[in-house]
């Protein structure tokens, strides 16, 4: 019994090394566009009907509050800037145009 577990240890390790992946992360499922859209409204704390200015207002609330010139992370604040870009490419709104 414990040969056959130091054999699956030694092939996961193997995996790892030359595939980059642990084995058991090829069985989970790639995340859908309704899984992504859900994750960034709650990220922003919006609502699934939140116009432009909304999302807008949200993220800049949370940017400013995780700045890296604050003491935030530079990694949160992608996150949160993907958020964004998300919720405004999905009611068509151009991430880049300016506000009204």
């Amino acid at each position: 019994m414990i040969r056959w577990l130091v054999i699956a240890a030694l092939l996961a390790i193997a995996s790892r090394w030359l595939f980059g992946k642990w084995p058991w992360e090829y069985l989970r499922t790639a995340p859908t566009r309704t899984k992504e859209l859900t994750w960034a409204r709650r990220m922003l704390g919006v609502a699934t009907d939140a116009d432009a200015r909304t999302i807008r207002e949200a993220h800049r609330r949370l940017a400013a509050q995780t700045h890296p010139d604050r003491g935030g992370s530079t990694a949160r604040l992608a996150e949160i800037n993907a958020a964004r870009d998300l919720l405004l490419n999905q009611i068509g709104t151009d991430p880049s145009e300016p506000r009204e």
